[in-house]
Parts: C-alpha cells; structure tokens; sequence
C-alpha cells in the first residue's frame, strides 16, 4: 500500500531556489510546493497552510504568530532557517502544540561585507558615477575617502567588531556605544568607547548592528538624528525597528543628513510607492544581507537534514521557548513526532 503523502511548504521563496538546492525526493512521499511571493494577510497564510504537514521558512520572512498556529492542526514541523528566530515565530506555543521547530547555522560576515558595499558606495558615489556611465556620461560627483573619518558602531558583537576591524584597516577611527558597553571591553578590540550622544554629533558613518528587542526598538530617534553631521551616512543592516523611520524620512527628505543605506524595512518586500525607492541619497537594498549562495546552501542541506532526522526519530537541532537561540555547538535533543 503506498504511504499518504507528506506536504512540505517552502514560504518567501523569492529566488525560486525551493527546489535546486537540494534534492526533496531523498524523502520519499514528500511533496513539495515553493512560493516565491508573500503573504501579508494572517487569514490567507493560513488558508495556504493548511493541508502541509511542514514547513520551511527562510529566515524571518514570515511571522508564525499564536493565532497562525492554532489554525494549522495539521503542521508538525517548522524548518527555520538562521539562529535567531525567537520574535517571529511563537515558541510557547509551538512548545504548547508539539510542533517541532529545528534551526541552522547562518554565516555572519555576508552582512558585514554588504554594510561596507553600502558605506562605499555612498562616500564614492558609485550609484550616481555608474548612472552616468550608463547614459553615456563620464564623472559627475565629487566622492570622499574613509581615512581620518570616524566610524560609530552601535553594538560591538559578532558583526559590531569585524565592520570596526574593516574601518580601521581604512585608516578610521572607530567609537562605539551600546547600554553595556565598557572602555575596557571596546579598548580590547582597537575602539574607543563613547556616550550615545558623543557617538551621533562625531561620527561621519554610524552603523547599528544590534539585536532587536523590546528595549532596542527605535533607539535610533529623532533626537539621535538631529545630532548627525549634515553629511552623515546611516546604515541599518540590522532591524528597521531600530530606526524612528519617520524622524528618517524626514531627514533624508530636508537633507537634514548626507543620506542612508538600508537592508531592512518595517514592511517587506517594500510597497512599490515607498520613498525609500526613488530617494536620490538613500541606497538601498532589498534585504540581501544574509542571501548569499554558501548561506542558502547552509539553509537548504541543513533543513533537509533535520527534516529527514525528525522523520527517521532522530536527533534534530531545535529551538524552543526556553532555548530560543541555535547554540554553536549545535547541540541536539532527541524529539517525538507530534501525534
């Protein structure tokens, strides 16, 4: 007797790579279904899910919320991909419902070397010379370099401290500021520690790269703001709620800062009539940080490992509600299939 088939669904599949990483059919009577748009509307992701039995969500791009959950008895597994996943995806629930909820590893430094092609790309004019060249034009802007210009990094963690490494190999000057940062922490890696205040009225790049969370959201204000230099560049390739996006606005509107890179946005894919699209002295970037080949690769194989594991009995890497984050160990745990 054939065995009833097992639905797997890929959400946010915006490259369409759903089914060219990895072979699915290593499981036999996996189904299969990739969709490459997004689905905004609680109501309609749950009409979409309903007959999965799994599914594979890339990186935060949807939101797995109580009432999502609830609405989906047939769910079993949610293949998260990435180590943070603990705002956009309800762990006590999910811990509540038996759903199991596996993870991977993620490279940090892609999102490094995009906050650099931002902050270049802004002090050489590189949208505004490669236009021209287009159009048949030669130069027509004046662009600046990066030595004896001061870098302010919020957070000094795992993407804080190579982007201060990278100034510093441009011959800049680094300070930091964070709620728990100390001078002799940020002395151990060559940065001077400063008062937030400090941080906004020197820097001429201030570039956030701190977690989100209830006490970081909107950090960035309009107070911070109005303390920029008139030629500063703000880089968010963090959270967008980390940033007052009205107090933005306005500011890159009057020309109030030099401009900004962005990766993140409070809504995404960005509303086609957003400013943040046309704006002359922002550059932005349809959040593309962490999608680079060797990290869908990373979250292909390994989704499709845990998901054969799970099947099998076996241990899988899990993130739950009182372990929310994947450990770099990887540590396993031995899991039941939800009945």
């Amino acid at each position: 007797m054939t065995q009833p088939t097992l639905r797997l669904a890929i959400l946010d599949d915006y490259l369409g790579l759903g089914q060219a990483i990895v072979d699915w059919k290593q499981i036999p009577n996996l189904a299969v279904v990739s969709y490459r748009d997004h689905v905004y509307d609680e109501a309609q992701l749950i009409d979409r899910l309903g007959e999965f039995d799994f599914v594979m969500r890339i990186r935060e791009r949807t939101e797995f919320t109580e009432q999502v959950l609830r609405s989906l008895p047939r769910l079993k597994m949610i293949l998260a991909t990435g180590m943070r996943n603990a705002r956009s995806i309800n762990l006590k629930v999910t811990d509540e419902l038996g759903i199991v909820v596996s993870a991977t590893e993620a490279q940090h430094q892609t999102t490094v070397e995009l906050t650099w092609a931002l902050i270049l790309g802004y002090f050489r004019c590189i949208q505004s010379e490669t236009a021209s060249l287009r159009a048949g034009g030669w130069q027509v802007t004046l662009g600046r370099g990066l030595a004896g210009k001061t870098l302010g990094i919020l957070g000094l963690g795992n993407m804080g401290i190579p982007v201060a490494q990278i100034g510093k190999a441009f011959g800049m000057r680094v300070v930091t500021w964070s709620r728990n940062m100390t001078a002799e922490r940020a002395a151990a890696h060559g940065v001077e520690s400063v008062t937030k205040d400090e941080l906004f009225t020197q820097s001429d790049v201030v570039t956030i790269h701190m977690p989100m969370s209830d006490d970081n959201a909107g950090i960035i204000g309009a107070k911070e703001i109005a303390r920029m230099k008139p030629d500063a560049f703000l880089v968010n390739t963090s959270r967008a709620q980390l940033i007052d996006e009205k107090a933005l606005l306005v500011a890159l509107q009057s020309r109030r800062i030099g401009g900004a890179g962005l990766d993140v946005f409070e809504t995404e894919p960005l509303p086609c009539d957003h400013p943040y699209r046309s704006l002359p002295n922002v550059i932005a970037t349809p959040h593309i940080g962490f999608v680079t080949k060797e990290n869908m690769e990373e979250f292909f194989h390994t989704s499709l490992a845990n998901l054969k594991a799970f099947l099998a009995g076996s241990p899988v890497n899990v993130i739950t509600a009182t372990r929310p984050f994947l450990p770099e160990s990887q540590v396993a745990r031995q899991l039941h299939a939800r009945p």
